[in-house]
């Protein structure tokens, strides 16, 4: 299961949702302007709020690392 955790405003959240799409993976979305329990979840496992974040079956990335979310996607 993947989880992204996003902002309107970020454009390396659009491009990570994007490049999902592109590679016809499926995810959901929360919106950190949306979700103070989706803003808890980000700065508890990251200590920051900084966006995007990608959950990937318990693997947490902060950014749009490509060869990371591709590496956690193929586990």
């Amino acid at each position: 299961m993947i989880t992204i955790y996003t902002t309107p405003t970020c454009a390396f959240c659009h491009a990570l949702k994007e490049y999902l799409h592109d590679k016809n993976i499926k995810f959901t979305e929360k919106d950190l302007t949306k979700s103070e329990e989706a803003q808890k979840w980000v700065l508890e496992k990251t200590g920051q709020l900084a966006t995007p974040v990608t959950d990937i079956d318990g693997t947490v990335i902060i950014g749009f690392d490509k060869a990371k979310i591709d590496q956690a996607i193929n586990k």
